[in-house]
């Protein structure tokens, strides 16, 4: 009689540890998707990182005169300085450049057959390379200090600016040769002014 209660217990208690084995085997998933919710989950706090949290540096504090030197390079009339003299320096180049490649530079019309001396060939192309400057300049400053303008007035800083100004600006420029010329001027300039914000953003 104890030898079968015995049996019965040892058959219990086999039919028990397998339950109990998978029990305990079920618990690490939930316990790990638990963790994952607070880790990556809806769960997570969201955490401060800036630099003084995480042990490094915080940004400096700007003086009086420093704010004062972005606000003047943030201002239409440093950009348009600016734009004036990039377009003198590329202005110039491309009409050296250009007057490099004609081969009609340095020559008189009223005596085509003479041949121009080195002097004379350095002359015509320092006349058009600051012809060019000029020109380069004066529509780099425009166009700058304009898309400036429109930008402070919109508020935005978006293609449509580009747009606008180039539109000012080539109108401006065509108006002197009469009102056709302005339209055409107003149309072409907007249009390279899209073409390259398009290209650029």
């Amino acid at each position: 009689m104890a030898a079968s209660t015995g049996a019965a217990n040892a058959a219990a208690a086999d039919l028990q540890g397998p339950a109990s084995a998978g029990s305990s085997m079920d618990s690490p998933p939930i316990q790990y998707s638990m963790i994952l919710d607070h880790l990556i989950g809806d769960k997570r706090t969201a955490k401060d990182l800036s630099p003084g949290v995480m042990g490094g540096l915080g940004a400096p504090h700007k003086s009086d005169e420093q704010k004062m030197i972005e606000r003047g390079m943030e201002s239409c009339a440093f950009k348009a300085v600016l734009a004036c003299v990039g377009g003198f320096v590329l202005g110039g180049a491309f009409g050296v450049f250009t007057a490099g490649i004609d081969t009609n530079v340095g020559f008189d019309p009223k005596d085509p057959m003479k041949t121009p001396s080195a002097r004379e060939v350095l002359k015509d192309m320092g006349q058009r390379g600051m012809s060019y400057a000029k020109n380069f300049a004066i529509v780099g400053a425009m166009f700058s200090c304009t898309e400036c303008i429109i930008e402070s007035h919109r508020g935005k800083s978006d293609w449509k600016n580009a747009v606008y100004s180039g539109c000012v600006t080539g109108g401006a420029i065509g108006f002197r040769a009469g009102l056709k010329a302005g339209v055409l001027g107003c149309g072409g300039f907007a249009a390279f002014s899209a073409a390259i914000e398009y290209y650029l953003r």
